[in-house]
């Protein structure tokens, strides 16, 4: 059987302060930004920077999203992780087609 290797993603990922926005707005009852920002102890805008894709998900910030919505903050670190390397590698393609794996013979 062959063995799966992922490659590279084709599309975007999406940032995750979209999930942020998502997930809050399908709360019950639905909470404003400035209300989780209270709840999760962040300024409104340290909040909004995130959902409006402003702002990455710092490890504090994953900390915080992740006990709020019960799922870790390595979820909401490997989403932003995703999205940066995405952003990097489009970035930096030309550069890196130019670089030699080290197994290759000299």
């Amino acid at each position: 059987m062959a063995e799966f290797k992922a490659g590279p993603r084709r599309r975007e990922p999406t940032h995750p302060g979209r999930i942020v926005a998502d997930a809050l707005a399908g709360l019950q009852p639905h909470l404003s930004v400035r209300q989780a920002a209270l709840r999760i102890g962040v300024t409104p805008q340290a909040l909004a920077n995130v959902i409006e894709g402003r702002s990455g998900i710092t490890p504090e910030m994953a900390l915080r999203l992740g006990t709020f919505f019960g799922n870790g903050a390595e979820l909401w670190l490997g989403m932003q992780q995703d999205f940066d390397l995405w952003r990097a590698r489009q970035k930096m393609a030309t550069d890196l087609a130019k670089i030699k794996p080290a197994s290759d013979a000299a």
